[in-house]
């Protein structure tokens, strides 16, 4: 695994940066929604983090802290998206570990994420159960449509 410098989008080129990688996860996202969207997110706690290689971010995630009478105080991850030509390079468990090492100093019970079902999630699924996370509920939503 190269050792990369892993850094926190804190302005709107930062986020900007970034905009490859989400999208890559996040297809629906415009360069045109997303500073304006993240920047909402950061003002209300969401943290964004980036590998870059060659100054362009190849691998991000964005986090928040959260609280649950079921989970205690835990960290939610939001995102977490590697270009496709970065892969297998341990950028994402990188930025896990930096998560992980965030929780524990803000004393955190747990860290959570949802992933897709989808056969494309599957090397992201293994990359979850290979870093220690575990399968414990289903997650159900339910759509209201805007009138």
């Amino acid at each position: 695994m190269i050792m990369k410098e892993i850094k926190k989008a804190e302005s709107e080129q930062d986020i900007l940066k970034c905009f490859e990688v989400m999208h890559e996860l996040r297809p629906n996202v415009t360069k045109e929604n997303m500073v304006n969207t993240l920047t909402g997110f950061i003002n209300r706690g969401y943290h964004l983090i980036y590998i870059e290689e060659n100054g362009k971010a190849v691998c991000a995630s964005g986090y928040r802290f959260t609280e649950h009478l079921h989970w205690g105080k835990a960290i939610y991850i939001d995102d977490l998206s590697t270009l496709p030509g970065a892969r297998g390079k341990g950028y994402a468990s990188m930025l896990l570990q930096h998560i992980f090492e965030v929780a524990r100093r803000h004393q955190c019970d747990q860290v959570h994420l949802d992933s897709g079902c989808g056969t494309n999630r599957y090397q992201a699924h293994r990359l979850y159960l290979k870093t220690g996370f575990n399968i414990t509920s289903h997650h159900f939503a339910f759509e209201i449509k805007a009138s």
